[in-house]
């Protein structure tokens, strides 16, 4: 009995250090597992599946750095060239893609997923940035409120202009926010350098509202929103009324916003990725970008950013095919023209509409 158990003990320890070695095995092994660091604005959605499925085919740990809208990522990405805090940063879109190229921050590299997108996507020949996204920042206007009177919904921009549209209006700052630059920048390619400036002294006397950002404007001041707001006019989305079917509370067939996206009324936005210089792993930073073009992540894009996937095999589903809209002719300004000019456009808007 007492040799039996003399047994037991000695193969309990014999075993326990058994563990405790493969304990340390895995924990080593783990460390030495590859990680690819992809930056990223705020909005960037990425399924688990996905974030699985990519770790298990390519034997890695996957981390997303969430850091802010567009611009702020893009500024952590200059002010951190020389020591890169990732591999890959995704986000950058056409108003910031001139100072991102200037910036010498990204690597090219011609993914052969490239071959699926449209060539009016690719905006950098030299494929340092690659289209992933692309959507219309437009008027969204309140349905409901215009059915009950006698006045039109705004068809173009300068209807907002007219004594019959005072006070209906609601549009978001371009100094801080993304869609309210990509908005500044629609009006001045409808009414070119100088006309932008008396267009928007119109809107400020025919009594705009600005806000600082997107949410303040669409759920704090839109009729059409769950708020109180009185503006039934706001800059938006032509994928927002999707998005308001879509997140319904109660199931709906009819959007209660529609998108303005007759010629000239809207920007046309696209996001790119791009492989970091600097990477520690650009062998993986090249499979991320192949995988995030990929038909499988890009039919994930509609429902989960709600933008339009730049692949074009990727099949979209029932409510962005029904109540989501691109613009018939939208906005398209140089990227480089955009880089040298933004300061002085956003600088002359604050002049006219805010002082």
């Amino acid at each position: 009995m007492g040799m039996r158990c003399g047994w037991n003990v000695a193969a309990c320890v014999f075993v326990s250090l058994v563990l405790l070695v493969c304990a340390a095995c895995q924990s080593e092994n783990r460390a030495q597992v590859p990680t690819l660091k992809v930056m990223a604005h705020d909005s960037f959605k990425a399924s688990d599946r996905f974030v699985r499925d990519f770790e298990r085919t390519h034997a890695c740990r996957l981390v997303i750095l969430k850091a802010g809208d567009a611009g702020a990522v893009l500024n952590q990405a200059l002010l951190t060239k020389n020591n890169p805090m990732a591999d890959v940063l995704f986000g950058v879109d056409n108003t910031f893609m001139g100072r991102a190229v200037d910036g010498g921050i990204f690597e090219p590299y011609a993914s052969p997923l490239l071959a699926e997108i449209p060539d009016e996507l690719e905006l950098d020949a030299s494929h340092r940035l690659l289209p992933v996204d692309y959507g219309d920042v437009c008027l969204n206007y309140d349905r409901s409120w215009f059915s009950g009177r006698s006045l039109e919904p705004p068809a173009r921009l300068e209807d907002l202009a007219k004594p019959a549209y005072r006070n209906l209006l609601v549009v978001e700052n371009p100094a801080t926010s993304s869609p309210g630059l990509a908005f500044l920048l629609t009006t001045i390619g409808a009414f070119g350098e100088d006309g932008f400036r008396r267009y928007w002294k119109a809107l400020r006397d025919n009594g705009v509202l600005v806000t600082s950002g997107w949410e303040e404007a669409y759920w704090g001041q839109f009729t059409a929103a769950a708020s109180k707001g009185t503006r039934p006019v706001v800059v938006s989305y032509a994928t927002s009324p999707a998005a308001e079917v879509f997140f319904s509370k109660t199931p709906i067939d009819t959007p209660p916003t529609v998108a303005v996206t007759s010629p000239k009324t809207a920007f046309r936005q696209i996001e790119f990725v791009g492989i970091l210089k600097g990477s520690h792993s650009p062998s993986l930073a090249r499979s991320f970008v192949d995988a995030v073009l990929s038909k499988e992540f890009q039919e994930e894009i509609p429902l989960s950013m709600f933008m339009f996937p730049a692949n074009s095999t990727a099949r979209l589903p029932e409510v962005f095919r029904k109540h989501a809209r691109l613009a018939e002719a939208p906005v398209m300004l140089d990227a480089r023209t955009i880089s040298a000019r933004r300061e002085a456009w956003i600088e002359a808007w604050t002049e006219v509409v805010l002082r």
